[in-house]
């Protein structure tokens, strides 16, 4: 059942694959912007880029998650899918669905921005240890899941709610900090030629901890809301 839910959730993605770009080009766009408002210096740009491109994608990720319920639960769509299978179930499908159309595609357009923010500036050419773009890219793969576990607790939450965006914000950005902090510290350590192994456990541990707790919590808060 896991499955054909899933096949539903990208079915429906295809079809508004619009509003599946918009977090993509935000994302973009806010990097690009940062070396014409601050400065093109490259030194410079390397220091910010591990924070500039992960706040870019929690704040893409952010934007994003409006897409999880809100149309189901418009049309009754939500209602049904929670008789046809269970709570869990439904929660985990649609998580598994918008990482895959909304957070896959930041892990996959990250190496243009690392190269645009001089993330690799100043080190060996064609030393693969020496590149940072697989770190800034494995850091996004473990955090980026995390942060659209966390989110859809948030919107299903506030599903009812009429103003669910603001409060979705008040709610999930507190939990996102620690996903934040050791993100860009991967990469700033690696930067700084210091062991990032400890950073990425940590990424690991989180995303297997609310792996393991949102799809249930998130199942019943979606139970709580159409009943």
């Amino acid at each position: 059942m896991f499955f054909t839910l899933l096949k539903r959730e990208l079915m429906l993605a295809r079809r508004n694959w619009v509003a599946i770009l918009i977090p993509l080009f935000f994302f973009v766009m806010v990097v690009v912007l940062f070396p014409f408002a601050i400065s093109p210096e490259a030194e410079f740009l390397q220091k910010i880029a591990p924070g500039v491109i992960w706040v870019a994608a929690l704040l893409a990720t952010l934007l994003s998650l409006d897409l999880f319920y809100r149309s189901d639960y418009s049309d009754g769509a939500l209602e049904q899918l929670l008789l046809m299978a269970s709570p869990t179930q439904v929660a985990l499908a649609k998580i598994v669905a918008h990482w895959l159309m909304t957070g896959l595609p930041l892990v996959l357009v990250s190496p243009l921005l690392a190269g645009l923010m001089q993330l690799n500036y100043g080190l060996p050419q064609g030393i693969l240890e020496a590149n940072q773009t697989p770190i800034l890219m494995l850091s996004l793969l473990l955090g980026t899941p995390t942060l659209c576990l966390l989110g859809a607790i948030g919107i299903s939450l506030s599903l009812a709610a009429s103003r669910n965006g603001i409060l979705v914000a008040v709610m999930i950005l507190p939990l996102y900090v620690p996903i934040l902090i050791f993100g860009s510290a991967t990469i700033t350590a690696s930067l700084e030629n210091n062991g990032y192994n400890a950073q990425l456990a940590i990424l690991g541990a989180l995303l297997l901890f609310a792996l393991a707790l949102t799809p249930f919590a998130t199942g019943r808060a979606l139970k709580i809301a159409v009943s």
